[in-house]
């Protein structure tokens, strides 16, 4: 009740005792120092973690999309009843691509692009701007998809003016782009009899490379 004193000796023995309380409340220097010994650690090993994680989606990301695309151009061949080529452009980091028009009947050529001839259906792409730190190569040591280990880390193998051609019958030329991210190896495999494509993925553990 207001105005009632406390019983003699409650004060005293209340007060002396808050320094108790509030040191028993608090941390050492050798807890908060531990504590955040420990947050660093948990931070630098998840770190890596998410940035292989990142890399990988990024790199899937690419093969699916250079595989959507490759498709895309056969159903723009089928409806213009022209060859339209794909032009994959290699380069870090200027890896990209463009599409182009037949526009003589004579299939995509660098000359005829070049006199545009055959004008482009789009603009070009770099890979980078949509996935970045994805390029257009082979890791070094890495088979390519048909076993072979002749050293050639060129990630466009379909023909030497590096252009894929889809023709008005629903076929194509045939060719493997391989896609570099910062740690991990992806492939997209076209089939020029149905210019299907199929996307792959290189597993260091087991030496192969799986479907995805």
């Amino acid at each position: 009740m207001a105005g009632t004193s406390p019983p003699p000796g409650t004060w005293l023995s209340w007060h002396s005792r808050v320094p108790e309380i509030r040191q028993s409340s608090g941390f050492t220097l050798v807890e908060v120092l531990f504590a955040l010994g420990l947050a660093v650690t948990v931070v630098g090993i998840a770190l890596p973690l998410m940035d292989d994680r990142v890399d990988e989606l990024r790199t899937a990301g690419a093969a699916r999309y250079l595989a959507a695309r490759v498709t895309s151009a056969r159903i723009e061949a089928l409806k213009r009843s022209a060859s339209v080529g794909v032009r994959f452009e290699p380069g870090t980091p200027d890896s990209g691509i463009r599409t182009y028009l037949d526009g003589n009947g004579n299939g995509i050529r660098t000359g005829d692009i070049q006199r545009v001839v055959d004008p482009p259906l789009s603009p070009f792409e770099r890979l980078a701007d949509t996935f970045a730190g994805v390029r257009f190569e082979l890791m070094a040591g890495v088979p390519d998809v048909d076993g072979a280990t002749d050293g050639r880390l060129d990630g466009i193998r379909v023909g030497t003016a590096r252009i894929l051609t889809l023709s008005p019958d629903g076929t194509s030329s045939s060719g493997t782009l391989y896609l570099h991210g910062r740690r991990v190896q992806y492939a997209v495999r076209v089939l020029g009899g149905t210019a299907r494509t199929r996307v792959l993925r290189y597993d260091p553990g087991g030496r192969k490379w799986i479907s995805r």
